[in-house]
């Protein structure tokens, strides 16, 4: 069964306060670390993750205008914060506070990602559930995919002007 066709089961996982997920990436996303953690929470050997997409865990409840903000927040050179939620090998999931940083060679170059996940304040995902869902009905009212995560796109960056905040301000202000 190919992995987009294991249903979702609506069972959360968790894992530990003290305990960080993480994983690096080459340029394109692809997985070239993944940690014991990352591993046991999504369901997945380190075999089955290196050098698969790291949307190989994209949760069809995370709204694609999220991550094109990761890609261009880490194609400027900057790290981001986010809330994300992960769909575990069996279909259940996760949530974590993501942390996303550029990783350079020694002649400064960006070589890939690192991203550590911790545990997340379940305050924040109470306030972040009815905006992904409102970005996720922006996104699917647009038959062409890429108009609609533009469209969603733009309502984050409406969003932000309108709290006259930006968006890592944001996300700890939840």
């Amino acid at each position: 069964m190919a992995r987009r066709d294991v249903p979702l089961t609506g069972v959360e996982r968790f894992f530990e306060p003290d305990e960080v997920i993480v994983s690096k990436t080459d340029l394109k996303g692809r997985i070239t670390y993944a940690n014991r953690v990352f591993q046991r929470v999504a369901g997945y050997g380190e075999e089955d993750l290196l050098g698969q997409p790291h949307s190989i865990v994209r949760h069809p409840d995370m709204p694609r205008c999220v991550f094109k903000l990761l890609w261009d927040t880490l194609g400027a050179g900057q790290e981001i914060f986010a809330y994300v939620i992960n769909r575990a090998r069996n279909g259940d999931h996760y949530w974590v506070f993501a942390h996303v940083t550029p990783s350079y060679d020694d002649s400064g170059r960006v070589i890939g990602y690192h991203s550590s996940r911790r545990v997340p304040e379940r305050s924040a995902i109470e306030k972040v559930v009815p905006l992904y869902r409102t970005l996720l009905e922006i996104e699917d009212r647009h038959a062409d995919r890429k108009q609609g995560m533009e469209a969603a796109f733009a309502a984050v960056v409406a969003l932000l002007t309108e709290k006259g905040i930006g968006y890592d301000e944001f996300v700890f202000s939840l």
